[in-house]
């Protein structure tokens, strides 16, 4: 059994960029991981590249040929891989055991009602996968009470048309803090509860919401996404350890690896303590972090990363001590992991 990550959501949300940060931390926990691009425009990857789209239908030629722009050239890719899918298949035939990251177009029709990738991704369960959707949006849309419904309706859309284990993300959170207050704690964002409570900060944003024939829409919005219950958001700071390895370990959970990976018995110290959740971050230490005491943690940090300058610099450091200070972080994490019942055999 295999499995795999859908990385999804509206251009500019941090797909590539986050394919690129998982799969060299997924390479820091031991964890063999290929991505595959799926973004026919996605002509310059910052990733190491396992398959990609652009090798059986490059975009420009079917612009080209078709006569079409850059959306209806994307779409046309999809159709296309849609109905090629043993250049897939066999793809990730070759890959073996490997997790695999698919970095998706960001043409959001192609996850909201357009059917090619949501069949090609039920034609890759049958293969073994276990997949996780995961759609990524711009916390930028939390700044704006017209933005987070409309982040809200894409992101339920979404959900219901892949119909696939799903987790919605608030991506670049370590940038919010820059984007002025929030009217209300990052909790209520991200637990999507008492949605009732924006509609006064919706019409202080643009006056002509205040219309009564708007009052209906607003309410009916708000009802919708409350009675189907589905919504909710992580947060991702792609660049923070923490950050990174938290929204993993939900990542597992939702996908069955916290359940039993593909390595088994051999698994690393790493990979049980990130399945088993340890030093994971709740959304009130992201709200501390990333907002009520971003500079003094910045601060922080950037203390802790001089010093590591100057012992890296110091002529005392062995090859023999940096792999005892290793072996210290190692042991640190194996205290802090709950007895899973799997044995951990560390490899030489």
């Amino acid at each position: 059994m295999s499995f795999a990550q859908i990385v999804i959501g509206p251009p500019g949300s941090g797909k590539s960029t986050y394919c690129d940060g998982m799969q060299q931390f997924m390479s820091a926990i031991g964890r063999k991981c290929s991505v595959v691009n799926l973004d026919p425009a996605n002509d310059h990857t910052s990733y190491p590249c396992a398959l990609d789209i652009r090798d059986l239908v490059p975009l420009e030629q079917i612009m080209a040929d078709e006569e079409l722009g850059p959306n209806g050239g994307v779409l046309y890719a999809l159709e296309e891989l849609e109905h090629n899918i043993e250049w897939l298949q066999e793809g990730l035939d070759g890959l073996g055991e490997d997790y695999v990251l698919f970095d998706c177009p960001g043409q959001v029709e192609l996850f909201t009602h357009h059917s090619s990738l949501r069949n090609v991704f039920f034609r890759i369960q049958k293969m073994g996968y276990r997949l996780v959707a995961l759609h990524l949006t711009d916390s930028y849309c939390l700044t704006l009470p017209s933005l987070y419904i409309s982040t809200l309706l894409l992101s339920l859309r979404s959900m219901l048309q892949m119909d696939l284990p799903h987790l919605n993300v608030l991506t670049k959170i370590d940038k919010i803090s820059s984007y002025g207050p929030l009217p209300f704690d990052l909790e209520f964002y991200t637990e999507v509860q008492d949605l009732p409570d924006i509609v006064p900060h919706l019409l202080e944003e643009n006056p002509v919401m205040r219309h009564p024939k708007f009052e209906g829409l607003n309410n009916a919005v708000i009802e919708l996404v409350e009675d189907f219950g589905l919504v909710g958001f992580e947060t991702l700071a792609v660049e923070d350890k923490k950050s990174m390895m938290t929204l993993l370990h939900s990542i597992d959970r939702a996908g069955g690896y916290a359940f039993g990976g593909a390595e088994g018995a051999n698994d690393t110290v790493w990979q049980v303590a990130v399945r088993d959740g340890m030093r994971t971050m709740n959304v009130r230490d992201v709200q501390e972090r990333w907002i009520d005491r971003k500079e003094e943690f910045d601060e922080i940090e950037r203390k802790q990363l001089e010093e590591e300058a100057k012992a890296n610099e110091a002529p005392s450091l062995t090859d023999d001590a940096g792999e005892e200070e290793e072996d210290s972080d190692i042991e640190e994490m194996q205290r802090h992991i709950p007895d899973s019942g799997v044995k951990i055999v560390r490899r030489p």
